[in-house]
């Protein structure tokens, strides 16, 4: 009698576990978009994306090489210059100067499936007309947060960024702690 009982117990059971499985595998929810956390940007990432640009945008490849660190500067270009502008879990990437560097997708037949990585420019081209941007915490650290597709922001993606010049930024490299980044819309 106790074998009846248990045998029973324990269909019961694995009828049970079935059935919740089956229910939880059919109310699966979207995953959130690439780079986007489920609960959104953080507050310092949200304030810099909100924020408005400040003044005229001046190029990359015109400024790199008078801005020092500390000066305030704003400037307008595209995500590209690399295979993967965006930094992997931070809120960073490359933006290429359109005036300088050509996505592939721009050239006339080619064929190219990483058109931002403007890789039918010259080395020297992408080091005199890239910017690296990124958002910083309070203590001046990259926010450990992906920002690929926060806000719209995307590979060939333009963007006017005003920002601080970074220490350790020279005429060969130019960093940008971002105060605010506005995507401008395709007309």
């Amino acid at each position: 009698m106790n074998k009846k009982i248990y045998m029973k117990t324990r269909t019961t059971c694995l009828l049970l576990a079935t059935a919740v499985l089956l229910v939880s595998c059919d109310k699966k929810s979207a995953p959130p978009a690439a780079g986007v956390s489920a609960s959104g940007p953080s507050p310092e990432l949200a304030t810099v994306l909100a924020a408005s640009p400040k003044g005229e945008a001046a190029s990359i490849a015109a400024i790199r090489t008078t801005a020092k660190p500390g000066d305030e500067i704003t400037v307008s270009g595209r995500i590209m210059g690399s295979k993967k502008p965006f930094v992997d879990g931070r809120a960073a990437f490359i933006l290429g100067d359109p005036d300088v560097l050509t996505a592939c997708n721009e050239v006339p037949g080619d064929e190219c499936e990483s058109p931002w990585d403007a890789c039918c420019d010259s080395p020297e081209d992408k080091k005199r007309a890239t910017a690296t941007i990124q958002i910083v915490d309070a203590n001046g650290r990259v926010l450990k947060e992906p920002i690929e597709g926060v806000g719209g922001l995307q590979n060939l993606s333009k963007v006017t960024v005003t920002g601080k010049v970074a220490e350790g930024s020279s005429a060969d490299l130019l960093i940008v702690n971002a105060s605010a980044i506005g995507l401008i819309k395709p007309e």
